[in-house]
């Protein structure tokens, strides 16, 4: 298994020029139902991860079956949010469990954050050379 991968940022959109480049990688999510692979935006300012609607029902989650609920803050306060703990494969890692928050929001990008990919991914950006590093942390012997 590889240690470090590298990815390209992707041109979200090309009116903006070179301030339209985000940082995305792709990323197969596993639940017991069901698998997908789908494109992530890497946010260090999220807080959470946050998982789309229609992903969560790629996946073949039912809403009312999740009954562990959170308050989402800024663009997303106004949708509702149910607590999702998914399978997740970067790269050629080792599968980890990522745990999202199920947005009802339809229009948002599934969304990498501190809790709690940034707890089990180092990111190193290189946003002037377009391209940034992703790495599993390292896990202490016991």
């Amino acid at each position: 298994m590889p240690n470090v991968e590298q990815f390209p940022f992707v041109n979200a959109d090309t009116r903006l020029g070179e301030a339209g480049f985000r940082p995305q990688m792709p990323i197969t999510l596993t639940s017991p139902q069901n698998s997908t692979i789908t494109s992530t935006l890497l946010d260090t300012g999220a807080t959470v991860n946050v998982l789309p609607y229609p992903i969560g029902i790629d996946l073949g989650y039912v809403w009312e079956r999740q009954t562990a609920t959170l308050n989402l803050t800024g663009n997303l306060a106004q949708f509702e949010a149910r607590v999702v703990v998914i399978q997740a494969i970067v790269g050629q890692f080792e599968p980890v469990q990522l745990v999202f928050a199920w947005t009802k929001a339809v229009q948002v990008p599934l969304i990498l954050g501190q809790v709690n990919f940034f707890m089990e991914f180092d990111v190193c950006f290189y946003r002037s050379q377009l391209y940034f590093v992703v790495s599993p942390k390292n896990k202490l012997p016991k």
